[in-house]
């Protein structure tokens, strides 16, 4: 199967920057197409403002507008959209498009809240974690957030899941002028950004190897001002991925715009859980009490 990563950055408005992912894909040669987290606008969770609700009220036209572009270029495309079910109610939701028809969604549903990422502002948790089914394969789709906790890439790949996939939006604080307190100077030298980094790419390699499956992150790149004034903003560290059942590194970005494109095999992820069988000695009758809330 032919995957293609689109990494890009915000370019100012929804108009323009759609334009640019459209071209991206266009360039692109993967029967299987992935978009970052929230691709058609800037990381609006910088902050906390009412007035980017209105955003989610394009949400069906921005369906079909995906939904067309994946009938014309004959794709299976996974987009990151913010979605609006009544006032008060709001989804950061993936929908996944099969050669123009909707094959599925998720609603991300571990939602952080922390400086630079105020999302329980605008998110309600999904409350759901299921695969999609595909004309390429059964995708686990889940969102950002999500990829730093084992139990939702368990159960996706406990339901089938051939592929874990994370939309994303993560990097680095840019610290002001006017702010030099002691966490923003330490969280800006180079031996902590490694540190993050790096173990943002851990852990979902560790997703892969746990799972017997491929998983995939389509992170944002460039920086993006804060316009409260409150933080510099963030600036996106890239480095979108491809890993194997293995752990193997098959494809990474670097720091900046590009088409991350390779090639996988699902049957090879199936004939290597016959030699790694993880699932098989699983002790399933132990694990009551991951349930709670702390044991």
């Amino acid at each position: 199967m032919k995957i293609s990563l689109i990494q890009q950055e915000f370019k100012g408005n929804k108009e323009d920057t759609v334009k640019h992912t459209v071209d991206m894909i266009k360039s692109s040669n993967g029967e299987l197409v992935i978009l970052q987290e929230l691709h058609q606008n800037e990381y609006f969770c910088k902050f906390e403002d009412t007035k980017y609700f209105d955003y989610a009220e394009n949400f069906e036209e921005d369906v079909k507008f995906w939904a067309k572009i994946s009938k014309e270029q004959n794709i299976v495309l996974v987009t990151s959209l913010f979605e609006k079910v009544i006032d008060g109610i709001y989804y950061n939701t993936a929908v996944v498009f099969d050669k123009g028809k909707i094959a599925g969604k998720y609603r991300k549903t571990h939602i952080p809240d922390d400086p630079g990422f105020y999302e329980k502002f605008y998110f309600t948790p999904g409350d759901e974690i299921e695969p999609i089914d595909t004309s390429i394969g059964r995708l686990g789709v889940l969102v950002c957030w999500d990829q730093w906790y084992p139990e939702p890439a368990r159960i996706m790949a406990l339901k089938g899941a051939e592929i874990l996939i994370y939309p994303t939006a993560i990097g680095w604080l840019m610290c002001p002028e006017t702010r030099k307190d002691e966490l923003c100077e330490k969280e800006n030298t180079q031996k902590e950004k490694n540190k993050m980094l790096n173990a943002w790419i851990s852990v979902q390699r560790g997703h892969a190897v746990a799972n017997g499956v491929y998983v995939i992150a389509v992170n944002r790149v460039g920086g993006e001002k804060d316009e409260s004034g409150c933080l510099g903003g963030i600036e996106f560290w890239g480095n979108s991925f491809v890993f194997g059942p293995q752990g193997e590194e098959i494809a990474r970005g670097g720091f900046g715009e590009e088409i991350i494109e390779c090639e996988i095999d699902l049957n090879a992820a199936k004939e290597l859980r016959k030699i790694w069988p993880f699932f098989r000695d699983r002790r399933i009758e132990l694990y009551e009490c991951i349930k709670n809330r702390y044991c």
